[in-house]
């Protein structure tokens, strides 16, 4: 039988964004940043992370237009606009692996979500350069709703956003500490345990699709 058998109690499931739909490589970035900026990757690291700016543009707290004014404050350079964001963006690839998983679910017209802890510009970035992220009819992104994962609030957040109590949700993310949060939120979560190169994309993926199938969603994969 191809396709989805409707006669599973998940009547959502949910993917992290990085690692789980797109590799990224974080080490690029600040190398990429560095080089635009005419600073070093080290440099660029401490404004992002260590001074916090990264996690504030993940939760809104700021905008594109503040993160960039940040950014250079931060750096004590003002690289060009277009530049920056062209090299903070270009750190992703798809994860092949679970292309096939997605496209069964989203042809049987099974919803899909994505939650995920990103900022405004790469979403907008992912979102336009891979189409298959189209076919996902929730977004739950922290830097709309305001809280990251594991924080309870996000999870709730995702739930509401889905309109779906969350003992019907299923969720996939590479973090343990994120699956443990959602579990605690009532969601059936599992860990996609992959590799940061994606080195063994393809074995988390089969056991992605043993997961699903446990909870009696069946596809051909």
């Amino acid at each position: 039988m191809q396709g989805i058998l409707r006669r599973s109690a998940i009547e959502v499931v949910y993917f992290d964004l990085g690692r789980v739909i797109v590799h990224f490589d974080v080490d690029r970035m600040c190398r990429r940043m560095a080089a635009v900026t005419e600073v070093t990757p080290d440099e660029v690291r401490a404004v992002l992370f260590e001074q916090g700016l990264q996690r504030d543009y993940e939760l809104g707290r700021i905008r594109e237009d503040e993160f960039f004014e940040l950014y250079c404050r931060g750096t004590g350079k003002r690289p060009p606009r277009d530049r920056l964001f062209q090299a903070a963006n270009d750190i992703f690839w798809l994860n092949l692996a679970n292309l096939p998983i997605v496209a069964q679910l989203q042809a049987a017209g099974f919803p899909l979500g994505i939650l995920s802890n990103t900022c405004e510009t790469h979403w907008r970035y992912c979102y336009e350069k891979y189409a298959i992220l189209q076919g996902f009819r929730f977004h739950a992104l922290s830097w709309r709703i305001g809280a990251m994962k594991p924080e309870p609030a996000v999870y709730r957040a995702a739930a509401d956003i889905a309109a779906t109590p969350p003992d019907r949700i299923f969720f996939v993310d590479d973090i343990a500490a994120h699956v443990e949060g959602a579990r605690q939120a009532g969601f059936h979560a599992f860990h996609y345990a992959v590799d940061p190169a994606g080195k063994n994309q393809w074995e988390a993926a089969r056991a992605l699709a043993d997961a699903l199938r446990g909870f009696g969603i069946r596809f051909n994969y």
